[in-house]
């Protein structure tokens, strides 16, 4: 059976919330709210006046966790104070997961290359989540969406490092490519096991830089923005992203393809699919 994705070329507060109705669910107990803040300098990320509207919606709390490189973003006290230039704690209480430790270790019996994801140890305080996402380039992902928030996004600064050396911390900037890309898989498929489902996907096309939020000195956008797509399905809806690039006639899109392949980028979505928590079969309903 085919997931569903919702799509739309309205890039709008309201047109997301269309589109999360549509899915006929309602995220129960305490949510989740998962963002990407934003590295210090970088000007691609979506603001938080644009996410309000649909956190207000969830009745959730804001969810982030430190990084694990050097930047405005890898330590509690340097993360608060970006989360403040920002704006975010303006209209939200943010919730630095990973903020005091111990981590909260999840297990992965059948991962391809890890078997353990270490993730903020407030993750225990929620019963569903939303996942909000900034569909653009990564420069070592190959590409930024659903599935990597859910992994390296919800990892705590050590298990970003964790992920990134496939197990091993002790180099993880010099992993072999797929390896560190079914790590990311391995991650996401322990999220999404523990909230057994309970997560609502959204991605926004729009900004489409070939590099990550993460990035302190980005490029500007190589595309036109495209649209929001909404889901229950964290494979579907990244793999759905990828096929609307690549049946786009923009002229930016070979600079940003040339990112995502040449970092391998859909093996994480072949990944993810093989350990089976999404399928890369799905619907697309236009609205």
């Amino acid at each position: 059976m085919s997931a569903k994705v919702y799509f739309s070329k309205e890039i709008t507060p309201e047109k997301i919330i269309e589109l999360y109705n549509k899915l006929g669910v309602k995220l129960e107990g305490r949510v989740a709210v998962k963002l990407h803040s934003g590295e210090l300098g970088n000007q691609n990320f979506i603001r938080p006046e644009f996410w309000k509207p649909v956190i207000d919606m969830t009745g959730g709390r804001v969810v982030e966790c430190n990084t694990a490189y050097a930047g405005s973003r890898n330590t509690t006290e340097k993360h608060r104070d970006t989360l403040k230039k920002h704006g975010w704690t303006q209209y939200f209480d943010v919730d630095l997961m990973d903020g005091e430790g111990p981590d909260m270790v999840l297990d992965i019996p059948n991962g391809k290359r890890i078997k353990k994801n270490y993730v903020g140890k407030n993750l225990v305080n929620y019963d569903s989540m939303i996942v909000l996402s900034h569909f653009k380039g990564h420069p070592m992902g190959g590409y930024g969406g659903a599935i990597k928030q859910l992994s390296i996004g919800i990892a705590s600064s050590y298990g970003k490092g964790y992920i990134h050396g496939a197990g091993d911390v002790s180099d993880f900037w010099n992993t072999e490519q797929d390896a560190f890309l079914e790590s990311m898989a391995d991650a996401a498929s322990s999220v999404v096991n523990y909230f057994r489902k309970k997560i609502v996907y959204v991605n926004v096309m729009a900004n489409i830089s070939v590099d990550c939020d993460c990035c302190s000195v980005a490029e500007d956008p190589c595309m036109q923005d495209i649209g929001v797509l909404v889901s229950m399905d964290p494979v579907a809806i990244d793999q759905a992203c990828m096929d609307i690039v690549y049946a786009s006639e923009d002229p930016g899109k070979p600079h940003f393809l040339e990112r995502v392949e040449s970092r391998h980028g859909i093996h994480t979505i072949e990944a993810a699919a093989e350990l089976g928590f999404g399928s890369r079969e799905y619907e697309l309903i236009e609205n």
